[in-house]
């Protein structure tokens, strides 16, 4: 049986992050193909961690910077690791490649995160975005050194080709992922004159939605209260801190609601998502969320970005607050167009997100990949053998310092 290990930074939460549900869908695509998966990390389960053994998926706990994995890997010696950040990549690939050298190695970026946090810095500093900053050193070369980089936006995947010179080969675009059996239960939901109010979707732990909020709360919603003075806003999201809980204000209409187990059945009782966003990377699995419950979003340019081609609308996109608005209550109040973009949503997840034509889009890449390792007979390009000589070097003899530290002989 073909082995698949994935090492991932966290133990999957798909009810919290997109992230969560965003691994579990690759995860499914490899089971599919006949993969047999191992999960393994080093990190701490929280409470809403997802049963991987319900899924058949095998859970193995591992340690950092700890040469037990040596031997765990020598021994599973699976012919595909997965990683889930260019941090795990950073951490365990050299293990990897000492210990198993014919695995072939993916990373799943996640969204760019050199992207996203130079774009909050823009934002903090008022100043332009860079690019290439020192998140941007570690994350390219780990997609140099691996096989294969999984990239969930169009975008993204221009902004590595564009900027950075990256080899079309080494990437492969896949977006968040919906099966077509699915699709009909998306519409199973209220129409506009059974749903009222706004709402909002994010953990609150990730910074843009956290600053999301506050960009909300302090400069757009005192403006929507005034104009529509009966309706509120409801923000859902796991790990809301104490600072958070303290915005819940009910005379204004600024309501915090907490964790949404089930994020899509809630949506649906909702008139519009609202999601300000004023910096992040990758695919908002809020808006993919709500695509699903058939709710329009007001979305900002960054929030929408990669989601939608040109000729698609699923609500408004606008960064003016004061344009933003006047949208979002014109839209609140418009049957017709809301009717509209409502219904579209089926439309937008069969040609954008297609589980079947993704799948076997990734699965060919990599039967591509292997067919040419072989035929090279495992050779590499020069600059990519010269680069993990050099940045492998400095990750694993950190590594075996710490090990031996921590293990003393």
């Amino acid at each position: 049986m073909k082995k698949l290990l994935v090492i991932g930074k966290n133990w999957p939460e798909p009810q919290t992050t997109a992230a969560g549900y965003r691994i579990l869908q690759l995860l499914e695509v490899f089971q599919e193909d006949g993969y047999q998966v191992t999960f393994s990390c080093a990190g701490c389960k929280s409470a809403y961690s997802v049963d991987l053994v319900g899924l058949n998926i095998i859970e193995k706990e591992i340690l950092l910077n700890d040469s037990s994995f040596d031997n765990f890997i020598k021994e599973l010696s699976p012919d595909i690791v997965l990683y889930d950040r260019f941090m795990t990549e950073e951490q365990y690939s050299w293990r990897v490649k000492d210990n198993s050298p014919q695995t072939l190695h993916i990373l799943d970026t996640e969204d760019l995160h050199f992207l996203r946090m130079a774009r909050q810095v823009a934002i903090k500093k008022k100043t332009d975005i860079d690019i290439y900053n020192d998140a941007a050193v570690r994350e390219i070369a780990a997609i140099y050194r691996c096989d294969l980089s999984i990239i969930i936006s169009k975008v993204e995947h221009d902004i590595l080709i564009n900027k950075f010179d990256i080899p079309v080969n080494k990437l492969i675009y896949i977006p968040f992922l919906h099966k077509k059996d699915k699709l009909k239960t998306a519409f199973l939901h209220k129409g506009f004159d059974d749903r009222s109010n706004f709402v909002m979707m994010g953990n609150s732990l990730h910074q843009p939605n956290y600053d999301s909020i506050l960009y909300l709360k302090n400069k757009i919603w005192p403006q929507i209260r005034n104009k529509l003075p009966n309706v509120e806003v409801h923000v859902y999201g796991a790990y809301q801190n104490e600072s958070l809980k303290k915005l819940h204000h009910i005379e204004q209409g600024f309501i915090i609601k907490g964790h949404a187990i089930n994020a899509i059945q809630t949506l649906r009782e909702y008139r519009l998502l609202l999601a300000p966003l004023r910096f992040g990377a990758g695919l908002k699995g809020k808006i993919f969320d709500a695509l699903q419950a058939a709710t329009p979003v007001a979305m900002s340019q960054i929030a929408a970005e990669g989601m939608f081609t040109d000729k698609q609308n699923f609500g408004l996109i606008e960064n003016n607050v004061d344009a933003y608005v006047e949208k979002v209550i014109d839209l609140y109040h418009n049957q017709q167009q809301w009717e509209e973009l409502s219904s579209g949503s089926l439309k937008i997840l069969e040609n954008n997100f297609s589980h079947s034509a993704f799948a076997k889009t990734l699965l060919l890449k990599i039967s591509s990949i292997i067919i040419t390792r072989e035929t090279k007979n495992n050779k590499e390009d020069f600059f990519i053998k010269m680069l993990n000589f050099h940045s492998t070097s400095r990750y694993k003899y950190l590594s075996k310092w710490i090990d031996l530290k921590n293990n003393p002989k």
